[in-house]
């Protein structure tokens, strides 16, 4: 209970998190973390160290690896939840990654139908769900969806083709995380966050279709945004994904948070500054509407240019999440 009490009684207005799904496959393959002082970490305690409060948690369904199954996000949660850290559950509803380029149907549930799969997606969710509430985890955030730009669970519910039905995939996430966590905020999760056309298409036809959502989570990359040519300049990105922040607000009045950021670690300098802009901008230009900014996986190192680590120790990067 006192754990409990310290998580709602940290700056429950605004939330500094990672996205550290990975971490206990890091240590399956024996990756050990240190602080800047070199002195070794395990990854939520260096996370809590750096002046985190929360942290952000991938499910798969059916992992081939058994990394980011439920039972692995729950010992993934145990640890962060004695730090007295928040907590976000992100459904990919997928074996594996699920993002705006793809949105894999689990092999268990490749034939099924469309209300068989409504079904499918709520059971995986609430046992999910209560698997971490019987363990004692007070989960305050929930996906129903990562990176759902265009929709889940393809072909089935491809917003382009289908909108009524990632709506009702939609709703049959909703309705099965307030089964369990009746107080859990839903969060739909978008990227590419400085372009408001792909929100409005998503959550306009979510309301269409009578779906619902307690939160707009979004992703905001300086790095991808110039890859996609939404934008030219990290100035940009910043400017552009404040304003679209305040313009949702308006349009839907459901709250916000920037679920997923990141920047090159070869520039670490920058990376730092734009972060700290991106963190004082949600705090103070978004009328109190923007809850938070998570960074996604900082301790990734190699093939992945957006961590924020290197030598499996935190660069001045991370220096932006010390309020």
């Amino acid at each position: 209970m006192m754990v409990l009490l310290a998580i709602h009684a940290m700056a429950s207005d605004f939330w500094l998190g990672a996205d550290i799904s990975g971490t206990t496959e890091l240590e399956a393959r024996g990756v050990q973390l240190y602080n800047a002082q070199g002195e070794p970490r395990e990854n939520t305690e260096l996370m809590r160290e750096l002046g985190l409060n929360a942290v952000r948690l991938r499910v798969w369904v059916n992992p081939k690896d058994g990394f980011c199954s439920p039972v692995d996000v729950l010992v993934m949660a145990l640890r962060a939840q004695r730090l007295g850290m928040a907590i976000m559950i992100d459904f990919h509803y997928s074996d594996w990654w699920a993002d705006p380029n793809k949105q894999n149907i689990p092999h268990a549930w490749k034939n099924l139908s469309y209300e068989q799969m409504k079904l499918a997606l709520a059971d995986h969710t609430r046992r999910t769900l209560q698997l971490l509430k019987t363990g004692g985890i007070d989960v305050r955030w929930v996906q129903v969806g990562n990176e759902t730009t265009h929709g889940l669970l393809w072909d089935m519910g491809r917003a382009e083709l289908h909108m009524d039905q990632y709506a009702g995939l939609t709703q049959a996430g909703y309705e099965a995380v307030k089964q369990v966590y009746p107080q859990a905020e839903v969060i739909v999760h978008l990227d590419g966050g400085c372009d408001p056309n792909r929100s409005h298409f998503i959550f306009d036809g979510l309301r269409r279709y009578g779906a619902k959502w307690d939160m707009i989570g979004l992703s905001v990359y300086p790095y991808w945004d110039q890859d996609a040519g939404l934008e030219t300049d990290d100035a940009g990105t910043l400017r552009d994904c404040i304003a679209n922040i305040n313009a949702l607000y308006l349009r839907y009045g459901t709250e916000l948070m920037i679920v997923e950021t990141g920047y090159e670690v070869a520039r670490a300098e920058d990376g730092m500054r734009f972060m700290q802009q991106l963190i004082d901008a949600a705090r103070t230009q978004t009328g109190g509407h923007c809850h938070g900014v998570f960074y996604w996986a900082p301790e990734l190192e190699g093939h992945y240019p957006l961590g924020a680590f290197k030598n499996h120790r935190p660069t001045v990067i991370m220096d932006a999440f010390r309020l």
